[in-house]
């Protein structure tokens, strides 16, 4: 097994593949180097001698500065190293050509629903317009059990918060997600539960659904019903038979749309997990299908490899706009752009915000940026998308759900249970968190270090993706798990 791995000709530290030893001697290239203390997985190291605000590289890139002198062979970590990230920033096009090819048609067994939109799924959602009758909503996805058949995959309720007391901005993103969830494909019935008396009633969130299939698509006020449990179970019983109707039938992988979301990442994240799913991203855009990148905080100090692989200059600009608002909104609230990361990312070895985005964003692949989205945005076009959503997991996931993705891919170093509303098909990017929960885990890229190539990873992941879209549970779905989270971002009455 490797025990080390320099990610990049240029870096001046590299990373631990398992845990390292004071005193061992490893050969980097033609350098030498004897670690000066433990070194642990995920971990980074110098290659080299550094002085005090010398640059340390990692991908080829900056990762941060040096605080103090700090000798070959030592830990480098948050006690030794700072962000060398800034403000808003001003930035200039410098495009890339992909070399990305075309590929042989690929195709996965979906549901192709009535307005020629395709679904992964057969489910039957019950969405509260407001968080005022959620227990209302479980409640009838209790008793709603009975009416599963053998042709719906499942029935959920998705509980939240909001609804009323809104304002603004705020309010109008409440409408769209839930107006995104409402008409999603893997839906092939949706309850649409209201209270009768809040901002968000059925009558505006109509608005914001545009047409709609009335037999797919029904709505309940609970203030006009004598018994709204009563009522909603018979139109359960309904949706059932009309969504039951629905046979899987061969659907080409160019309408496959995919999230593609990273949490609890550690050092191993940007080496193995994410570039598996990078990889991944180039061959399902091969075959003409759609890949979206959410949590825009986590592109702080890696943006410009995305910006320069933009498309048009257009795209540039939506992508510049993308950064520089999500920095905005952080100033407005008087906080720090670049606080990040979290305490378990510093545990696994990732010290800086730069050196998180850097290994973030390999998820991306080598396409061209196709598109660029606003929050809650339908997806529209083809090939690799932004998508404005913080790294808060549960809201960027849902996110990506509400933009159009059939299934999001969720890398981990730490593990996590949840789920969005569509399917969530967790990969490690350790073994040792496989093995430990492999209740939780679906797909581990932790082999890539003990020698399996990444390109076999990225066909591994290819064939289980198929599957899943083709019906095959995620660990999530087999537990039950679903969740699902609005970006709160205004003020609330």
């Amino acid at each position: 097994m490797q025990e080390f791995i320099k990610i990049h000709p240029q870096d001046n530290v590299a990373v631990a593949l398992c845990p390292l030893s004071a005193g061992s001697t490893l050969q980097a290239d033609s350098q030498t180097v004897i670690l000066a203390e433990d070194i642990p997985q995920g971990h980074k190291f110098t290659l080299i001698a550094l002085s005090e605000g010398e640059e340390v590289i990692k991908y080829g890139s900056p990762i941060g500065f040096t605080k103090e002198p700090v000798g070959a062979g030592a830990w480098i970590h948050t006690h030794n190293l700072r962000t060398g990230l800034g403000d808003v920033l001003t930035y200039h096009y410098e495009p890339q050509i992909s070399s990305l090819a075309s590929s042989a048609p690929a195709f996965f067994q979906g549901y192709r629903r009535a307005d020629g939109r395709v679904g992964v799924r057969n489910n039957i959602w019950i969405i509260p317009t407001v968080g005022c009758v959620n227990n209302i909503a479980t409640a009838i996805e209790r008793q709603a059990q009975e009416y599963l058949m053998e042709q719906i995959d499942e029935i959920s309720a998705f509980p939240h918060p909001y609804g009323c007391s809104q304002m603004g901005d705020d309010q109008e993103h409440t409408r769209q997600i839930l107006a995104d969830l409402i008409q999603h494909p893997n839906a092939g019935g949706v309850l649409v539960l209201g209270l009768g008396c809040e901002n968000s009633n059925i009558e505006e969130l109509k608005k914001y659904i545009g047409d709609y299939d009335p037999q797919r698509v029904r709505f309940l006020v609970c203030q006009e019903s004598e018994d709204e449990i009563a009522d909603a179970l018979d139109i359960i019983r309904d949706l059932a038979e009309y969504a039951g109707q629905f046979r899987r039938e061969p659907i080409p992988c160019s309408e496959l749309v995919i999230g593609m979301k990273c949490g609890g990442s550690d050092g191993l994240s940007g080496i193995t997990a994410n570039p598996v799913v990078g990889a991944f991203s180039d061959l399902l855009i091969s075959k003409g299908g759609t890949t979206v990148l959410t949590e825009v905080p986590e592109m702080f100090g890696a943006e410009t490899q995305l910006m320069n692989r933009c498309e048009t200059e257009e795209l540039f600009q939506e992508t510049v706009d993308l950064i520089n608002d999500f920095k905005e909104y952080f100033k407005s609230h008087n906080q720090t752009i670049y606080e990040n990361p979290s305490p378990g990312n510093k545990k696994g070895g990732i010290s800086t915000l730069e050196d998180k985005s850097l290994g973030c964003t390999q998820k991306s692949g080598s396409a061209p940026v196709r598109g660029v989205l606003s929050y809650g945005e339908p997806i529209r076009g083809k090939g690799l998308h932004l998508l404005s959503a913080p790294g808060n997991d549960l809201v960027a996931s849902t996110a990506l759900a509400a933009s159009g993705a059939h299934i999001v891919l969720f890398t981990t170093g730490r593990g996590t249970p949840f789920a969005c509303p569509v399917p969530t098909m967790k990969i490690s990017t350790n073994s040792a968190l496989y093995e430990r929960k492999s209740n939780w885990i679906d797909f581990n890229c932790g082999t890539m270090v003990e020698g399996t190539p990444l390109n076999e990873l990225a066909e591994q992941l290819f064939d289980k993706v198929i599957r899943s879209a083709s019906g095959e549970k995620v660990k999530s779905e087999e537990a039950g798990f679903h969740d699902f989270a609005i970006f709160k971002q205004g003020v609330t009455l």
